[in-house]
């Protein structure tokens, strides 16, 4: 079957793509946090064992790109692995984490322009957790989400573009951190752990929001011209990178502030640059990088999240009108201008909002990890015809690995563990999501029925 989409994606295309989703703006914005959280190495910890469960998640997604590259990513694997229903509960998940980045990001935006263009906001609106959300702090976030909405509206090829500009600005001003840490850093400031094994898991709680972004790939696998092999090998690629990333940020940040000077930073890395450069012009560098980072992940998950609406809707899960493909732009543009609203809203929402959306979000990213997972171990036992050109070696224990560590991080969101979601913020946002899902679920599906029954006319 012909595709409806364009392959205008090149392998520098959605290298640059996948990077940038997972490098957004939370290493700016949470790094003093999970330095005065865990410690330096309690950080480094965490940032490792997520990490690997990532490799080894994005190792199953890896394989199943290059043998069914088709639009929907984890969605279709699940789905030709097992029921509709099931494949529902993986594309509506990890539909989930896609969407909490892309409000995240539209709350961040006004936040970092705070930094580095100080505002008197004006137009009191309401007051949330202690908060107050002003009309002017909201419009910075709205104007951002028509922006991005718009560039992924008239085509994927000039997101894609901007994606790798923005990018390449993101790894150079980290990379300058971290010189900067191993020349000026202090090493004494390099305490080891915080707050004991509690501390390390509220960390390790936030590497899936972190590194949610690799699995944009097969997301956009119809659109991609290169051999399959190749998206394999990319998707694994950029999470490495990434992963590296990290754990340099925390270094440079760790060496760049005193725990005093942590603990009273509202952006850490900016201030720890400033404090080892000398310079209050390094912090606004670090700060436009951070900028960049808020745009490639937004960027990142539109396209993204607009692709499972679109596969799902095609699979009539949810309403058709999310199938509808610019016949002259090629993008599902009713899927794009969906998740454009919704970033265009949630300012409304304030500050607050970023903790909320970090960790609820995170839920719907391991579940969707943990029934791909699943679906990889079935699809190697029930469908071993299948064509795996970036077939995987140990294959059954990468796939018990995956289902083992994405069941722990699961466990560790739940009420009574150290690092539990808060109630009721936080578990409202979780239940209230999946109660959507739910009406939705049966409401197709009873539409769907109804669609294809035939009357049956009696003999005469």
């Amino acid at each position: 079957m012909k595709s409806e989409f364009n392959k205008s994606m090149s392998i520098v295309d959605v290298l640059f793509l996948a990077i940038g989703a997972m490098l957004g703006w939370g290493w700016v914005v949470l790094s003093g946090d999970w330095v005065s959280t865990a410690g330096f190495v309690g950080s480094i910890i965490a940032f490792l064992i997520g990490g690997f469960l990532v490799i080894v998640i994005g190792l199953t997604y890896a394989e199943l790109a290059a043998a069914i590259p088709e639009t929907g990513g984890g969605f279709v694997f699940v789905k030709k692995a097992f029921s509709p229903g099931i494949a529902f509960i993986s594309g509506w998940s990890v539909l989930f984490g896609y969407v909490s980045v892309i409000t995240f990001e539209a709350v961040a935006l006004p936040t970092v322009i705070d930094y580095v263009i100080p505002f008197h906001h004006q137009g009191l609106l309401w007051n949330i957790a202690g908060w107050d959300v002003y009309l002017t702090w909201v419009l910075i976030g709205s104007v951002g989400s028509i922006i991005l909405t718009s560039l992924n509206y008239f085509g994927v090829k000039p997101a894609a573009i901007m994606q790798t500009v923005f990018t390449i600005f993101i790894v150079g001003v980290g990379l300058l951190l971290v010189f900067g840490a191993g020349f000026n850093g202090n090493f004494n400031n390099l305490k080891p752990f915080e707050n004991g094994v509690g501390g390390t898991m509220s960390v390790l709680m936030m590497i899936p929001f972190l590194f949610v972004g690799f699995d944009v790939i097969p997301q956009i696998a119809e659109e991609v011209k290169a051999p399959a092999k190749k998206i394999g090998g990319i998707l694994i690629f950029s999470i490495i990178a990434s992963v590296i990333f990290y754990l340099l940020i925390v270094f440079g940040v760790s060496t760049g502030l005193s725990p005093q000077a942590l603990a009273t930073s509202s952006l850490a890395t900016a201030d720890a640059m400033v404090n080892l450069f000398g310079h209050s012009g390094f912090g606004i560098l670090l700060v436009l990088g951070g900028v960049a980072g808020i745009i490639t992940s937004w960027n990142a998950f539109i396209i993204g999240g607009s692709r499972i609406l679109y596969a799902m809707a095609k699979n009539k899960m949810i309403p058709q009108w999310f199938a509808y493909i610019h016949p002259k732009f090629k993008t599902p543009t009713h899927g794009i201008l969906f998740l454009g609203v919704l970033a265009f809203i949630a300012p409304l929402l304030g500050r607050p909002a970023l903790q909320w959306i970090v960790n609820a979000g995170g839920v719907g990213v391991v579940l969707g990890y943990l029934l791909v997972a699943i679906s990889f171990l079935k699809l190697r036992k029930t469908q071993p015809e299948l064509e795996r050109p970036y077939r995987i070696k140990n294959g059954k224990a990468v796939g018990i690995i995956a289902i083992v560590l994405s069941v722990l991080f699961l466990i560790i969101y739940l009420p009574g563990m150290p690092s539990s979601l808060a109630w009721p913020s936080e578990w409202l946002i979780v239940l209230i999501w999946y109660f959507i899902a739910f009406i939705l679920y049966f409401t197709q599906k009873r539409n769907v029925v109804s669609s294809e029954q035939v009357p049956v006319q009696e003999d005469r």
